[in-house]
């Protein structure tokens, strides 16, 4: 019996992690059903998981690092902060019980469209859409390229990387292909002030809403400290050094 595809979702990466090599996948859904979450509205989310392992399982052992590199809002780096005596960066807001790990089983039963390797057709799927590089891990941790093909006839975009400053060069080279479309997430004033150096627009998580700004950060509209004025799909502001607005973006940790 052919397979019958779940048509809200397509594969457009399947391949090594370019963070430690482990195999990951990279699924966006939202295609035909606008995603739940208010907040984003009805951007195209993007899923990038790895192919062996639950996402939860792989956040408590550690194995996410091949979807999220060296962020510090990681369960395994929250923890080795602990243990040395530092106080920890806010835990990641990502549910992995709920869309990340029905992505994955979904995935696991064959029911998405492989257009993997296809820059054409991966435009084609984007084309006209507002789209979110990473509603689950971080962008860098594929070739640029899969990308630059989302984003060629897209309408709109979204995204952060933490691989701006990974140790790694190549990681590193990799997430600089990406600065005019997505953001530099930070979390400390140094991180800030040594992305602005390399051109990066900045999305950084403070502690409160009243803990203090620099100069160019506003509040991001779409979050709860600014009253839900929009949505990130309207909205577009965290679209890197070549998208919407000269600001950077600042939000309350949540």
């Amino acid at each position: 019996m052919a397979t019958e595809f779940n048509e809200n979702g397509v594969i457009i990466y399947r391949g090594p992690s370019l963070i430690d090599g482990a195999d990951i996948v990279v699924i966006a859904t939202g295609l035909t059903e606008k995603s739940a979450n208010g907040k984003t509205g009805a951007e195209i989310q993007t899923w990038i998981i790895r192919t062996d392992v639950k996402p939860g399982l792989a956040a408590e052992s550690g194995d996410d690092v091949s979807v999220c590199g060296d962020c510090a809002h990681r369960p395994a780096l929250r923890q080795l902060a602990i243990a040395m005596g530092e106080e920890p960066q806010a835990p990641c807001y990502v549910i992995l019980f709920q869309a990340p790990r029905s992505v994955f089983e979904c995935f696991l039963r064959g029911r998405y469209r492989d257009i993997s390797g296809d820059a054409d057709a991966i435009a084609a799927v984007f084309a006209e859409r507002v789209v979110r590089a990473g509603s689950y891990g971080d962008p860098a941790a594929i070739p640029a390229w899969v990308w630059i093909a989302v984003y060629r006839n897209a309408a709109g975009r979204t995204g952060y990387t933490h691989q701006w400053s990974h140790p790694i060069a190549a990681v590193r080279e990799n997430a600089a292909a990406l600065r005019g479309h997505v953001m530099a997430s930070v979390e400390t004033d140094a991180e800030y002030i040594t992305a602005k150096i390399q051109d990066w627009r900045t999305f950084r998580v403070r502690e409160t809403a009243e803990s203090a700004m620099f100069p160019n950060e506003r509040v991001c509209p779409a979050s709860k400290e600014a009253g839900f004025k929009t949505t990130c799909e309207l909205c577009q502001a965290c679209s890197g050094a070549n998208g919407r607005g000269h600001s950077d973006i600042v939000i309350a940790a949540h």
